[in-house]
């Protein structure tokens, strides 16, 4: 019982198509991010690799400390860039899963809904129909010979 039936095709529309879209557009956002996060981790060693070479000029072994530091602070932002990714993953996570925990709660509300509704017609049909048979019972009662022999006695 799906809302709106959200597929791959893209034949989709209304609000679940929408957040569909958005969801697949977040999901490419948040790839590239990894991405670029992850290349420039590898891109800072290689340099930090590349500097920590240790040369004869004290002024080269300056400008190599400062380049790996610089290196270094890139890294701790990449790093730190990818951290604020997986809290963002897991607030995802765990915001989409109770959007589809509401929907599911909500769907089977509907359904108790119906099932109640069904309930109560059924129940006054069938009161209804002892009612009528309590009635007709009684007209039975009423005319019967065995009451009528019984009340002369």
């Amino acid at each position: 019982m799906n809302k709106g039936g959200v597929g791959l095709t893209g034949g989709c529309s209304g609000p679940t198509a929408a957040a569909a879209a958005a969801a697949a557009q977040k999901q490419k956002t948040l790839l590239q991010r990894v991405d670029t996060d992850i290349t420039n981790i590898v891109d800072n060693v290689n340099h930090l690799v590349n500097v920590a070479r240790v040369s004869d000029p004290p002024v080269r072994n300056s400008q190599e400390a400062f380049m790996m530091e610089m290196r270094g602070a890139r890294m701790v932002q990449a790093a730190d860039s990818l951290l604020k990714l997986v809290s963002e993953l897991k607030q995802t996570t765990i915001f989409s899963g109770l959007a589809s925990l509401n929907e599911h709660v909500e769907q089977k509300t509907a359904e108790f809904d119906q099932q109640a509704e069904n309930t109560e017609r059924m129940l006054f049909r069938i009161g209804e129909e002892a009612a009528g048979c309590l009635k007709e019972l009684e007209c039975h009662y009423y005319s019967s010979f065995q009451r009528i022999d019984q009340g002369e006695r």
